[in-house]
């Protein structure tokens, strides 16, 4: 398998900034809100149906983020009563191939990622050591 390497020589502020970008596309419900725009447009309500879990505030807050990043575009359609939709901008849209393959990833390994779960909680029950919990 051919890996890149990223190179060493980041300077702080590239690091932050690194940072607060994979924090952004990293966490859990902007992945998922991406794979769905990936599909085409949604309104809130089909979002929020469509994202197991999710808050309206949690929803609001990653849109927000999102938008400010300039990964979708938030499209108030006037109609009685008035709509909002969201869409990946070009920049959204290049990032659903390594999003989705990230998705994809998880879903294929989910039950490898459980077994080794429980082995290693099994393992640490043995030693007396409480088990880890997801966070």
């Amino acid at each position: 398998m051919d890996v890149t390497v990223p190179p060493t020589d980041f300077q702080s502020s590239d690091c932050q900034k690194i940072s607060q970008v994979l924090a952004r596309v990293g966490e859990k419900w902007s992945i998922l809100i991406i794979m769905l725009l990936a599909g085409g447009p949604y309104r809130f309500t089909q979002l929020k149906r469509s994202i197991n879990g999710i808050s309206q505030r949690m929803l609001t807050l990653c849109l927000r983020g999102l938008e400010r990043d300039g990964l979708i575009n938030r499209t108030v359609i006037a109609v009685m009563p008035p709509h909002v939709e969201y869409t990946l901008t070009p920049l959204g849209l290049s990032l659903t191939e390594p999003v989705t393959a990230l998705g994809n990833w998880a879903s294929d390994h989910i039950a490898d990622i459980d077994a080794a779960r429980e082995a290693f909680d099994q393992h640490e029950r043995l030693q007396g050591k409480p088990a880890a919990t997801a966070k």
